[in-house]
């Protein structure tokens, strides 16, 4: 049976932007998996019903259904043990950690600086309902919230332990990218797919990690759909 990948999708269907989701497609290709991607948007509920979960990402792999990105990375060691994502438990754990700087140090400063163009790249139907949940955890506007200066200066200062790890590997689990890498990197193909902010320099060692990345498994990141590429996303 085909794995099926629950993925999120924006303005149009081929373009896939979120950072969990990310995270399990680099975990995929990773392991040398095939799948394909079933395209869901954030108010499509019914659709996942199934599964037991509000969001995605969802794997379906023959009768096991496994959501969050982490989760489904441990499964994948699990049920497919050649090339580890994880490693031992200590290793696990460590990756745990950089889930979490991810999510709560990388991603406020990347969400500050992209949240309009975020907003713009969700489906239309999705916009209410992104706008009312955004901005009740915000407690702001969209519009209030958005600061691509602040957001900017937040992320240059959540960067400096990725730096000192860049500066002295390629990747940050080591010679090749597992899933320290994955984890981190998930966001930047966020902001990637629906803006053209630049968040780092090009003379920062994060940069050229992240074109290394955007390379790997046959240009994976690289080759996948933006914003950009979208005519009528921009009124053109």
């Amino acid at each position: 049976m085909t794995r099926v990948l629950y993925d999120l999708c924006g303005i149009d269907e081929s373009l896939r932007f979120s950072p969990y989701c990310w995270r399990v497609k680099f975990a995929l290709a990773h392991k040398g998996l095939d799948y394909e991607t079933r395209a869901w948007c954030f108010t499509d509920k019914q659709d996942i019903e199934f599964s037991g979960q509000g969001t995605v990402p969802i794997l379906v792999d023959g009768d096991e259904v496994v959501g969050d990105s982490y989760e489904i990375m441990r499964y994948l060691d699990r049920a497919y043990p050649d090339k580890p994502l994880l490693g031992g438990p200590d290793a696990e754990a460590r990756a745990r950690f950089l889930k979490f700087y991810a999510e709560r140090s990388l991603a406020p400063g990347m969400m500050r600086t992209i949240v309009m163009d975020l907003h713009n790249a969700v489906a239309p139907k999705d916009r209410d309902y992104f706008r009312e949940s955004r901005e009740a955890r915000f407690k702001r506007t969209l519009e209030e919230f958005h600061s691509p200066a602040k957001g900017l200066t937040q992320l240059d200062q959540a960067l400096e332990p990725l730096r000192g790890r860049l500066s002295e590997s390629d990747f940050i689990d080591g010679d090749s990218p597992a899933a320290a890498d994955y984890l981190v990197f998930g966001f930047f193909m966020w902001a990637r797919t629906v803006s053209t902010a630049d968040l780092v320099s090009n003379a920062d060692p994060v940069y050229a990690w992240m074109e290394r990345m955007l390379d790997q498994y046959d240009g994976l990141g690289r080759n996948a759909m933006r914003i950009v590429d979208i005519d009528h996303a921009y009124g053109t």
